[in-house]
């Protein structure tokens, strides 16, 4: 038996999948966009299930809170400030080296969607923001391509199949982001375990995707609550009538309308999008060096000044932490990175 058999061989005999389908996952593409709890907890079972490419998209680095719930990092990534994106793909290497897969460390926005997710059969969202959710709708709706929504807050945990043309897209259910303040994991805590079960719920949909299966993917919008055990389901099977995105064609979201400067995720942070703007970090050490302390490898940079962060990624990009307010993050960036 051969390792490519002997590795997959528990799952080749479950009778949806078997030899054809472990093939066809061996040829299949998936991106996944966000490599945190949820991304990284998919990430590592797509790459164990044998899917032969794995795009991993991602705009954040590692950090020891990350470490609770974030299964593919460790210390020494919290050490070295790695990417997440890079990290994931150095784990999944060590345990299987079959796997093609490119990490980008990026922020995925209107002009680069199309680039990063190339040929992706699927796309599957671990985002931390409707903003990037409602702009990946956009995208999969223009190009009839299936994603999945996962997310995860508390104990509490939801996953939708949006399948264009067939099913409910995100817009058809919530035409509007949420509006006024929401909880995030640093205000509402979360499990590692609701984490792990939206990333299984959506690992498997995707799974039955590329094996050819469709006729087997969830069309209903589910939540349910590890904690009190209540569970729910939202009929989604198929759009709304009027619905801008899919029925209408309006891609707003596509088009960067409104874009706001994002607020990660229970990080007290901004980000900066400067893309396409190159950075020598070695320069950029020498001059930051007098106004504190500066660590850099070949993909960012960290930067402690006072109670503020600023890490600047290759591309200009920079999350600044210690603020939620977007004029003093570009206030900082302007004063140490340049305008």
């Amino acid at each position: 038996m051969s390792l490519i058999e002997s590795r997959y061989s528990r799952q080749i005999l479950y009778p949806p999948i078997g030899e054809g389908g472990q093939q066809r996952l061996g040829a299949a593409h998936a991106a996944i966009i966000g490599c945190g709890a949820t991304g990284a907890a998919a990430a590592g079972l797509l790459a164990r299930a044998g899917v032969g490419k794995l795009t991993l998209i991602d705009r954040d680095f590692v950090e020891a809170s990350n470490l609770q719930r974030q299964l593919l990092f460790d210390e020494a990534d919290v050490r070295d400030v790695l990417p997440k994106a890079e990290a994931a793909r150095r784990k999944i290497a060590l345990f299987n080296s079959q796997v093609e897969v490119r990490a980008q460390v990026a922020d995925l926005t209107p002009s680069n969607i199309a680039e990063l997710l190339e040929d992706a059969a699927i796309l599957l969202d671990a985002t931390d923001n409707f903003e990037t959710r409602y702009l990946l709708n956009d995208f999969a709706v223009q190009q009839q391509r299936p994603w999945i929504y996962a997310a995860a807050l508390g104990a509490y945990a939801v996953t939708m199949n949006i399948l264009p043309g067939e099913t409910a897209c995100l817009a058809c259910l919530f035409p509007q982001p949420p509006e006024g303040v929401a909880d995030t994991c640093d205000t509402a805590g979360i499990l590692n375990s609701a984490v792990n079960f939206a990333a299984s719920i959506q690992v498997t949909e995707a799974l039955k995707f590329l094996v050819g299966a469709k006729d087997a993917m969830r069309r209903t919008l589910l939540s349910r609550d590890l904690w009190s055990n209540e569970q729910s389901e939202i009929p989604a099977s198929a759009p709304r009538d009027g619905c801008a995105v899919c029925q209408r064609f309006d891609f707003a979201h596509l088009r960067g309308e409104n874009r706001p400067q994002i607020t990660l995720c229970g990080r007290n942070s901004v980000q900066i999008h400067e893309h396409r703007r190159p950075v020598d970090f070695a320069e950029m050490e020498r001059r930051l060096a007098p106004h504190g302390r500066v660590k850099f490898n070949r993909m960012l940079l960290r930067f402690e000044h006072g109670i503020y962060n600023l890490t600047i990624f290759a591309d200009g990009r920079a999350i600044v932490q210690g603020t939620t307010d977007p004029a003093l993050a570009r206030s900082l960036y302007a004063r140490f990175i340049g305008s």
